[in-house]
């Protein structure tokens, strides 16, 4: 099913779409481009809104993606994040409603945020190689980092609903796993693998942190005003209510 969804993007990719800028330009992707071009969401796709689901993104992208050597899968995360903007956008406007939690009063209230003029996270420019380089703080290593896919964020996700119940699943190792590509000049998995498990929890924070701040994407932080009267900023997440207050 999904080679046949794939297949009818890529076979009309003639139809109506616009170009949607990367946040990455393309620097991480062999093929470099900086924009791909993107379909219009249609009546069709209210069947894939409407169904839902943890796998609303996937299926939405892998309809309206209109690029013959691109999946989804292979895609970072911020790019399919602004790929996400443009069709909510472009069907719905760029109004989102936002359920927040006023500090003050501690109670919930429904702010309105605009998803337009939005601005890309600009951090460290990664090497020709598409990795960042950087020094732990703890153990004093330099490794070199690269984003994960997306697709490789759906196989945690899996992996994780997939563990037994009552253990916790082993997330944060995982994703070093597949962010830590050399360690000291080594690129060996095991060795790397052996490093990972032996990290002081200050490193790995680090390297959370340090990602979060380097990792290029649109900055979803908005200013709301509370009921108190102050001023908060929230950031606006692409759960299923991305799309789900529509339908």
């Amino acid at each position: 099913m999904e080679n046949q969804t794939s297949n009818y993007a890529q076979q009309n990719f003639t139809l109506p779409h616009d170009v949607v800028p990367l946040p990455s330009q393309g620097t991480f992707y062999k093929n470099k481009k900086k924009s791909v071009k993107v379909g219009y969401l249609t009546a069709t796709d209210e069947n894939i809104l409407m169904a839902g689901g943890d796998d609303i993104s996937v299926n939405l992208i892998r309809t309206k993606l209109y690029e013959p050597d691109i999946r989804v899968e292979d895609l970072l995360e911020g790019d399919v994040e602004a790929i996400l903007v443009f069709l909510r956008n472009t069907a719905f406007g760029p109004e989102l409603n936002v359920n927040v939690t006023d500090p003050t009063t501690r109670k919930q209230f429904e702010a309105t945020v605009v998803l337009d003029e939005l601005t890309i996270n600009q951090g460290q420019i990664p090497s020709d190689d598409g990795t960042f380089t950087t020094l732990l703080p703890k153990s004093g290593a330099t490794i070199k980092l690269k984003p994960m896919t997306y697709g490789e964020i759906i196989e945690i996700n899996k992996m994780t609903a997939q563990y037994p119940v009552g253990r916790v699943a082993p997330r944060v190792t995982w994703r070093l796993q597949k962010q830590i590509v050399e360690v000291d000049g080594n690129q060996d998995k095991g060795e790397i693998a052996k490093f990972i498990e032996q990290m002081p929890i200050m490193d790995s924070k680090f390297i959370r942190s340090f990602m979060d701040e380097n990792e290029p994407r649109l900055n979803m932080n908005r200013v709301v005003t509370t009921p108190s009267g102050d001023r908060l900023t929230v950031n606006v997440g692409f759960g299923v209510e991305f799309f789900r207050p529509f339908f």
